[in-house]
């Protein structure tokens, strides 16, 4: 089966370059009665992470779209010719709010608060939005990972967010798929909707134009965050690195995936 949009592999990793407005055309058109498939927003952490995890591998090579969410893994891209365009998930997820989704649009949060739920129907006047809050560190409990998947099967959705952070979301979602009640499409979005209801502190315009929303995240939670940014982040940044260079000296093509 040929893929719906052309994709590429750079640093280990799937994507299919698309601008923001490129990925919410794509993401409006789907018919919310096709088959689940994800949408997912692999950064340089994401190239550490499917190393040693083939479920967490597989969402980000199976998904319809996967966009870059990194200005740093873009820019090594672009010292080796190759655009990937910048379509982080919080970018996406606010336009298809302002753009796409409707009051009655059918939709279900897998994570999140309650608090941000409140914010969300207010904000956009939604009515036809369910959430399910799974436990902590629920994809390692099977009795969790069911009770999730059951709420998603009872109430069809066009749009699933699945608002936690990876590994949890894409392997949450292959489950999802693998089940195969699920329509629509599920975005693992990670923090995306506290962003966009303003229950977090965002990085300064400067530090988000300039690539360096890592180290405003870093500095201030040093202790959650240190490794994912200094150690798993600098290993997708060094396969980035050496792509780059192996594109501009002609021993790569960036391979189509």
């Amino acid at each position: 089966m040929s893929e719906p949009f052309p994709s590429v592999r750079f640093a280990g990793l799937r994507f299919t370059p698309m601008t923001v407005e490129q990925s919410v055309r794509a993401l409006a058109d789907r018919p919310a009665c096709a088959p689940l498939s994800a949408f997912v927003t692999p950064n340089a952490e994401h190239a550490f992470l499917r190393r040693k995890d083939p479920e967490f591998a597989a969402c980000g090579d199976a998904c319809f779209v996967s966009t870059n969410d990194s200005r740093i893994l873009g820019r090594a891209a672009l010292l080796g010719g190759l655009q990937l365009h910048f379509a982080p998930g919080a970018y996406v997820v606010r336009t298809l709010f302002d753009e796409v989704i409707k009051p009655d649009t059918p939709m279900t949060v897998i994570g999140g608060t309650e608090p941000m739920i409140v914010e969300l129907r207010a904000r956009y006047g939604l009515t036809n939005l369910k959430q399910h809050i799974p436990p902590m560190g629920f994809i390692d409990k099977p009795e969790a990972v069911a009770d999730a998947i059951d709420f998603v099967a009872a109430n069809p959705a066009r749009f699933i967010f699945v608002a936690m952070g990876p590994p949890q979301s894409e392997k949450f979602c292959q489950r999802l798929s693998a089940d195969g009640r699920a329509t629509g499409l599920a975005l693992c979005i990670g923090s995306s909707l506290t962003v966009l209801t303003g229950a977090s502190n965002p990085a300064p315009d400067w530090m988000e134009h300039s690539g360096l929303v890592w180290l405003y995240r870093l500095a201030t939670e040093p202790k959650r965050l240190w490794k994912r940014y200094l150690v798993r982040g600098m290993f997708g940044l060094g396969l980035a690195l050496r792509d780059a260079v192996r594109l501009r000296l002609g021993l790569l093509r960036p391979s189509h995936a």
